[in-house]
């Protein structure tokens, strides 16, 4: 796959699933947008990394659950490359209790974060892709939105949303070039499975038909397939990534 000639924006890319996808879009050749929201040190160690191997990148940070950060982003993301075609919805967190213990800004600071920046971030780039009658549009979401799981309500809502979005949009979207795909990744190893506990992860690992976590570039991977060419003709989907856990 590659993506020379390509402009992307990946949000949440400073670290996790977003840093990889955001890597490799730039090794394919893609000029890529890296929006964050806190870590300057680390969103600015990637971008030096990626242009010491010849890569362009541009640094965005900002707060995409606000509809004029979005904008800003946008504005910044043209003025430096002149489109987008490729847009990776990765801005994501979670604030794990039970329902009972769950505050009303635990659950209105994930349904924003995770929600709300997907539908503001496909807007604004739905926008310019009309005009170029070619977009991609990947949101990631989590097999959490499909199976749920205990302690995650709002998390697994904001992920299920985020699903039936993907099919609306997709279909608003079809005629004009534009596709709009989700993935779901399983558990995947990252900083926060890291620290778990090693029997915690002993009995995850127990339930996946694999027989392993997953990685960044499992995730990576699909994104990648879903922007490209070949998958041209796929919209609407989700793709899960787990290793067969929800079979």
């Amino acid at each position: 796959m590659n993506f020379s000639g390509k402009v992307v924006l990946v949000t949440g890319a400073s670290r996790g699933i977003g840093r990889k996808v955001a890597e490799r879009f730039a090794l394919e050749g893609a000029k890529v947008g890296l929006n964050y929201l806190h870590n300057d040190r680390l969103a600015k160690e990637i971008k030096d990394e990626l242009e010491n191997q010849g890569c362009k990148v541009l640094l965005l940070k900002g707060d995409v659950s606000q509809k004029d950060e979005v904008e800003r982003i946008f504005s910044e993301l043209i003025s430096a490359f002149g489109r987008v075609d490729i847009v990776v919805n990765n801005a994501g967190i979670t604030k794990d209790k039970l329902l009972l213990r769950m505050t009303y800004d635990d659950f209105d600071s994930v349904i924003k974060t995770n929600l709300y920046s997907t539908y503001l971030v496909t807007q604004a780039a739905a926008k310019i892709m009309l005009k170029q009658r070619y977009g991609r549009i990947i949101n990631i979401s989590s097999i959490v939105g499909i199976k749920g799981n205990a302690g995650q309500a709002n998390y697994a809502a904001s992920k299920a949303a985020i699903i039936g979005f993907t099919k609306a949009v997709a279909l608003e979207l079809a005629s004009r070039g534009i596709t709009v795909n989700a993935v779901a990744p399983g558990y995947i190893k990252t900083d926060m499975t890291e620290n778990l506990d090693e029997k915690v992860k002993e009995t995850l690992i127990n339930a996946i038909p694999v027989e392993r976590l997953g990685t960044t570039d499992d995730v990576a991977s699909t994104v990648l397939f879903l922007a490209s060419d070949g998958a041209g003709y796929i919209t609407g989907q989700t793709i899960i990534v787990d290793g067969g856990m929800v079979l």
